[in-house]
């Protein structure tokens, strides 16, 4: 058995976009919840457990859905959690462009024994991302069952702010997510200037450079 496994949060209303849904929308050619998957695998998170309608061009992954739907992410959590048999639990919302480098950020800061509940990350205006955390499972399972109605409707802070977590301070770049059409165009401008940065760096000489002696014979 492995130390991490994932819940992937892809459900959601998207009522701020007219009921889009979020997973599927693209940044730079890459579906958010493909984002989030490619972050889980690498992280070698095993299972990797999404919560949200299915999908079928993501069959190999193991779906479940919160009862009723749209019970919110308290109750997305709580349904997927008897499926997760690791020691600790990635919690990643499926609206996030950067999470390959926030799930990096938040592997780095996981402490090696258990002195914290997990770690999360938090914006630069001091706000918690709940749905970016590495988290203890028997941690979650506490907090799960501590909630009436399975999760129905309960906030994050209200099943996670009990516990012992420690921060891992993130820019509002690397925090963003997707809610608003708004926050898409911002999600894949930054993206195409990135590409176009990466594009345009001088490439340098691959051969090798002489000096001293060995430069004066080469010149003779």
């Amino acid at each position: 058995m492995g130390e991490l496994g994932a819940i992937l949060l892809a459900g959601g209303r998207g009522s701020r976009m007219g009921g889009v849904h979020k997973p599927l929308l693209e940044v730079g050619g890459t579906t958010l919840l493909d984002a989030a998957l490619g972050a889980a695998r690498d992280a070698g998170c095993e299972p990797i457990v999404a919560v949200g309608p299915a999908d079928d061009a993501h069959a190999e992954l193991t779906w479940v859905r919160e009862d009723p739907p749209f019970g919110g992410p308290a109750a997305a959590i709580t349904a997927a959690l008897p499926l997760i048999t690791t020691p600790r639990a990635l919690v990643l919302a499926c609206d996030l462009p950067h999470a390959g480098d926030i799930v990096r950020a938040l592997r780095s800061a996981v402490p090696a024994d258990d002195a914290a509940d997990g770690v999360c990350l938090e914006d630069a205006t001091g706000h918690r991302q709940w749905l970016a955390g590495i988290y203890r499972t028997e941690a979650l399972r506490h907090a799960a069952a501590s909630l009436p109605d399975a999760g129905r409707d309960a906030s994050m802070r209200s099943m996670l702010g009990g516990l012992a977590v420690r921060i891992v301070a993130a820019s509002d770049a690397l925090a963003a997510d997707i809610d608003t059409w708004d926050d898409l165009q911002d999600a894949r401008q930054h993206h195409a200037r990135g590409h176009h940065a990466r594009q345009n760096q001088p490439r340098q000489d691959a051969r090798p450079r002489c000096h001293g002696r060995a430069a004066r014979r080469r010149s003779t």
